[in-house]
């Protein structure tokens, strides 16, 4: 804290290629910065990150209030399986649930489909001979003596980590918690998970899944964490260490630890959640944010200010862009979907002659080949640098000096020799195969969920968005864009617009027609005391707000829709009023409703948040007089295909209401805003950049 009062929080979020650190003053100042991710002990960067941002803001570290933190780094290990020795325990007869999936075919005519391995393999998966019904009374009993010679089996083979799911356990875990117990009693310091606590929902395929990725990655995730608060400390901080998890809240270290797998979507949530903040600063309805990074792209759609949420989501697709080819985890997420490359992404040519992108990334170690530090394989980084949309004498504030002789090398090695053509239309492909690739995923997605994206506002985020997004515009028909302050580090921002929140869920199966007022008022009372308890493990104080959400189908039906339902009291007099709550939510979503059907409650979620002060609104600034031009430089224009000489404008020197006309480059220390010949920038009073196609004659379309 400051003498005057002031609070300074600090948001950290880790990358595959940087590691983004952003330190707030008060409401009234920002600082942030970028340094290269540390693969062998990411903590390292933290403290640096950290330590450089405070010299930066002439703050001691001992004067930070809170270190709110979100990583990709149990996404990554999921995705190269590099986690804990894992075993698990599940009923006799259901070992191979994990391996057989759901028997569906992601890709319906592929002869040489490869499906995603189990993540524990057959041998190390164990099975009791035990039985849960469906009511979640006990069909068949644990045999303890079973239970204890298996758990000897367990830690004698030297597991690290132990998942256990049995059938049913979402309605009944006590004999999950029985084996947790034993294997704890003979090796404490065993790392055990069990699918009743971690995903107590129905499907058990998902929930299988789930359990074994929380334990997979549990070990590593407690080590890292508890390393980084350690480090933090013996450098000078006393301030407590938050995590952001996948649903967008912030939740204490220690629950963190205990369910790892809510951390997986945690950084880019963060960039969700900051878009958020500026669409509600600004009124948007109807907002597509776009984060991309070094070593991937996502986007979110947000409606009416608030990100799209969904209560599951695949993580390591073995089919990049293809819905049910990768590893499904049953926990509350910020919808986001992974749409393209990122900047340190790899270029290479196949076997067709063809330019492809990813999915290898050169990530920090060595990074692209212009970064100088090794790597020998063009990215999309080095085809910027080539495009004229990087200057290599500036890039992250001149920290980092980029080659364009070594960009110039490893195109002509992996690229324009192969396809014989000179380094620029390599360079160009490049970034036409990308942003082509990004956009096509993106109406996919749009399809899927009933939008059309030209009626739409962008705001991109992340490194590598602002050099992109006015190209994405063109190809969506998207007509505004907004480039935010700090949107290299967006994702690490948006930690400190994130309230302390947790969601609970839980299946509950009920008909309406046999309403249990009873049993789903101590459901939800269940879920919010549950919710409650994990938003006050790192906000004591708080008086949290509830939301609650039904997922309900008509009886025969595979598949739910949510539906909010108030948290209060009920009646069995109620059963109208979730029936007409059901009918509104069927009729949002597929135009009609069906009469004469039962209806039925499958499973809950209530989500506990504290409050947040909401911004305040701007009103756009319309453009007043010229921007300061500092200087020009000759950049590639996709849509012309040509060299332009493009004006380079300090983002720092503008003022609200100064403009310009693209071709443009609008520097900053963490990235660069490219405007495109068709559209032009007008900064805004809030310091945003509000990029909007113009037509032929420079006119606004």
């Amino acid at each position: 804290m400051t003498e005057d009062g002031k609070l300074i929080r600090v948001g950290v979020d880790i990358g595959g290629t940087f590691t983004d650190v952003a330190l707030e003053v008060g409401e009234e100042a920002l600082y942030s910065i970028k340094v290269l991710t540390d693969y062998s002990f990411p903590e390292a960067a933290i403290v640096k990150g950290v330590k450089q941002v405070c010299d930066t803001a002439g703050i001691q570290l001992g004067n930070i209030d809170t270190i709110i933190h979100g990583t990709t780094l149990a996404t990554n290990a999921l995705i190269e399986r590099k986690g804990a020795k894992t075993a698990f325990i599940t009923t006799k007869g259901f070992r191979d649930v994990i391996e057989m999936r759901t028997e569906s075919r992601f890709e319906q005519y592929d002869l040489n489909i490869t499906l995603p391995a189990p993540l524990v393999p057959r041998n190390e998966r164990f099975v009791l001979d035990e039985r849960i019904g469906a009511d979640g009374k006990i069909l068949k009993p644990l045999d303890f003596a079973e239970v204890d010679l298996l758990c000897d089996q367990i830690i004698s083979a030297g597991y690290e980590s132990v998942a256990i799911g049995f059938i049913h356990s979402y309605l009944n875990g006590a004999h999950e918690k029985h084996v947790r117990d034993c294997l704890l009693a003979k090796k404490p310091e065993l790392s055990v998970s069990i699918s009743s606590e971690v995903s107590p929902q129905m499907r058990e395929f998902q929930r299988f899944n789930t359990v074994c990725a929380n334990a997979f990655v549990k070990p590593l995730m407690a080590s890292y964490l508890n390393r980084l608060v350690g480090r933090l400390r013996s450098e000078g901080t006393n301030c407590p260490v938050f995590m952001i998890h996948s649903g967008g809240g912030i939740i204490s270290i220690d629950s963190a630890i205990k369910f790892p797998v809510r951390l997986l979507e945690s950084g880019p949530a963060g960039g969700a959640i900051f878009a958020a903040h500026v669409a509600t600063r600004y009124g948007l309805d109807r907002v597509v944010s776009y984060d991309m990074g070094g070593t991937t792209a996502k986007i979110c759609l947000i409606e009416g200010q608030v990100p799209k949420t969904s209560k599951s989501f695949e993580v390591a697709r073995t089919y990049r862009f293809k819905k049910g080819s990768g590893m499904p985890i049953s926990i509350p997420v910020i919808e986001m979907v992974e749409i393209g490359a990122g900047g340190g992404s790899i270029a290479s040519v196949d076997s067709m002659r063809q330019i492809r992108i990813g999915p290898h990334s050169a990530g920090s170690e060595p990074g692209p080949a212009c970064y100088g530090r090794g790597g020998e394989k063009p990215t999309v980084t080095d085809a910027d640098v080539l495009l004229g949309r990087l200057d290599p004498d500036s890039f992250a504030g001149g920290a980092i000096k980029l080659s364009r002789d070594a960009s110039e090398g490893a195109m002509a090695q992996e690229i324009t020799s192969k396809l014989n053509i000179d380094d620029v239309t390599a360079a160009y492909g490049i970034s036409e195969v990308v942003d082509e690739n990004m956009s096509n995923a993106a109406r996919m997605h749009a399809v899927e969920n009933g939008k059309e994206l030209a009626d739409f506002t962008m705001i991109a985020f992340g490194g590598a968005a602002p050099l992109h997004a006015a190209r994405l515009c063109e190809k969506l028909g998207i007509d505004q864009l907004i480039i935010p302050p700090g949107a290299g580090v967006g994702s690490a921002i948006g930690f400190l617009r994130a309230p302390f929140g947790f969601e609970s869920v839980r299946s509950a199966y009920s008909r309406l027609s046999r309403f249990d007022a009873r049993r789903i008022n101590e459901v939800i009372g269940e879920l919010a005391d549950e919710a409650t308890s994990f938003v006050r493990s790192g906000a004591p104080e708080a008086v949290p707000d509830l939301e609650c959400t039904a997922y309900m189908r008509y009886v025969g039906q595979g598949w739910e829709v949510p539906v909010t339902i108030e948290v209060r009291s009920y009646s069995n007099a109620d059963e109208g009023h979730f029936r007409r709550a059901f009918d509104e939510s069927y009729q949002r979503f597929f135009g009609r409703i069906i009469d004469g059907l039962d209806v039925e409650i499958v499973s809950w979620s209530l989500r506990a948040s504290s409050r947040v002060v909401p911004p305040e609104s701007v009103d756009g600034t319309p453009k007043t007089a010229p921007a300061k031009v500092s200087g020009v430089r000759q950049m590639f224009d996709a849509q012309e295909g040509k060299f332009q000489q493009a004006v380079i404008v300090a983002r720092a020197d503008m003022k609200p209401g100064d403009w310009v006309s693209g071709p443009a480059i609008i520097t900053e220390r963490e990235t660069s805003t490219i405007v495109t010949a068709s559209r032009e920038v007008i900064m805004q009073a809030d310091g945003c950049l509000l990029l909007r196609a113009t037509g032929a004659d420079g006119e606004r379309q």
